[in-house]
Order: C-alpha cells, then structure tokens, then sequence
C-alpha cells in the first residue's frame, strides 16, 4: 500500500463528471468500453443533456446515437433514459446515496453503485474491475475465481479507510505497470517484489 500511495497519492477518479448524475451515467458507458473512449463520447452527451430531466427530453435514439462508439449503445441508451425517469420518479430528480438504490436502477450493477458510493459520496467501496481482479491474483492476494470474491478479499486486507484511494491506485498501476498483455518484467516492480510464483514464473525473463 505504501508503494501505491508514494506513486499515486492523490488518484484521481479516471472518468470525467461534475456529479454524481454523470459520474454514474459515464461508468454506465464504460461496461466493455475503455474511460478514455467515454471521456470522448461523454461531452457530446453532457452538453445534450446532464441531469435527468434534460435526459429524458432526449428521444433513446438521440443518445443511442451519441454514445454509439462506447460499445452496447442500444442497451445502454435504454438503460440511461430508464434510470433517469426513475430516478425523478423515485429520487427527486437525485441520484442516491444508499448502495442498495443504486443497484435497482437498469443497467447499475454492484461495481457501479460501489463506483459512485466511493467517488461521489465517500462511502468506503471497493469496486473491483479487471485490473484489480487480475492484479489481485497476480500479487497472490485471492484465488481469482471470481470479481465478488476478489473484492471480499480485498476489503478483508486492506485498512477500509484506504478503499476508496486503494482501488483507483490498483487501476492506475495495472495500466501503467502490469497490463494484461504485454507485460514488461522489468517494469512490473511489485509483480518482482511480491506477486505469486506462478505469475512471475510466467512473465520473468529465462535468461533473468
């Protein structure tokens, strides 16, 4: 942790937003799309419409089409006008503050309600994506059987204090240091220093 924390002290979240309405629409978009491809799309999106009774003056087509290259575009756009009559309906028009809520609206899984816990309201979360759940088995801290059970391990090693911080920094380091493919051994200082035999075993070098 302290290695994290001295290389990303102050992580910032990756997706941009002004609040809580748009972080959680833009981790919608991010499902099976990378943050800097939704950080393209979400401004056309943002200045259209960014709360959700703007939103749902747009016709499900009209933001199909402006978030077409995020990936999933139909199912996302549906999901998106949904969640936002409901929340109006449900929420005053505000997204809420209660994980539970947050998992009820189309399209929001745990990860995202976590996402938007986390960032938007300070609620200790630890949302696991790919990085985190392929980082987690590489430094031997969970089994990787499954992401619920990377995050169970997660929030049981690590100080809850720090989750919020702790889950950005893991993503920040998997991207820069210890991507899926393409892993540089030299580089990878914490997969050197603490990763699981087998995983070192697989990316060292023969002649290292």
């Amino acid at each position: 942790m302290e290695t994290l924390q001295s290389h990303y002290p102050n992580p910032p979240v990756p997706l941009d937003h002004t609040d809580p309405y748009t972080l959680l629409i833009a981790v919608l978009l991010s499902a099976q799309c990378t943050d800097a491809r939704v950080n393209t799309v979400t401004p056309a999106l943002f200045e259209a419409a960014n709360t959700p009774e703007q939103m749902i003056e747009l016709q499900v087509d009209d933001i199909r089409d402006i978030i077409r290259p995020c990936g999933l575009s139909p199912a996302k756009s549906k999901n998106i006008h949904r969640l936002s009559e409901l929340l109006i309906r449900d929420h005053s028009g505000k997204v809420p503050e209660d994980l539970q809520a947050l998992e009820a609206l189309p399209g929001v899984g745990h990860k995202t309600a976590s996402v938007v816990m986390a960032q938007s309201f300070g609620v200790p979360s630890f949302p696991v994506d790919t990085h985190i759940h392929r980082l987690m088995y590489r430094w031997g801290l969970t089994t990787g059987k499954n992401v619920e059970q990377t995050e169970r391990d997660a929030k049981r090693l690590f100080p809850r204090e720090r989750w919020n911080d702790l889950h950005l920094q893991i993503i920040f380091y998997g991207r820069e240091f210890s991507p899926a493919r393409g892993l540089k051994w030299e580089r990878d200082f914490l997969l050197q220093q603490c990763g699981r035999p087998s995983e070192q075993r697989k990316w060292q070098p023969v002649s290292a």
